[in-house]
């Protein structure tokens, strides 16, 4: 009987994981686009991305100081240590140009999203 009682549980939480382990079945991956940061700038300077599309930009510092991603436009800002990876998930955006840059290097590390 105890061996009952055990094993519900067990088996809950192992039918819980399998299905967090799988994911939803119908989630779509976001398109993602890459921006590295690196002594004072951005690379690219532009991105584009598909207009009324909700994607994901991974940003990377490969530089030896901090440096910020920062849109005011978008109302978006990252804060990333020398070395350290992280991405920013933006919602679908209209047909346009968007600014952003590098709260730390604001004279060079400057760059534009531009959604078509």
């Amino acid at each position: 009987m105890r061996a009952a009682r055990t094993a519900r549980p067990l088996a809950s939480v192992l039918l819980a994981l399998g299905i967090l382990a799988a994911g939803p079945a119908t989630a779509q991956e976001l398109p993602s686009f890459r921006l590295e940061m690196k002594n004072g700038r951005f690379e690219p300077t532009e991105i584009v991305v598909p207009a009324n599309t909700r994607f994901k930009l991974v940003l990377h510092n490969a530089g030896t100081d901090a440096e910020e991603f920062e849109s005011l436009e978008l109302k978006k800002e990252k804060v990333l240590a020398p070395g350290a990876s992280s991405f920013v998930v933006f919602a679908p955006l209209k047909p346009g140009r968007y600014r952003f840059f590098g709260e730390f290097h604001p004279d060079t590390a400057q760059g534009h999203i531009v959604a078509r």
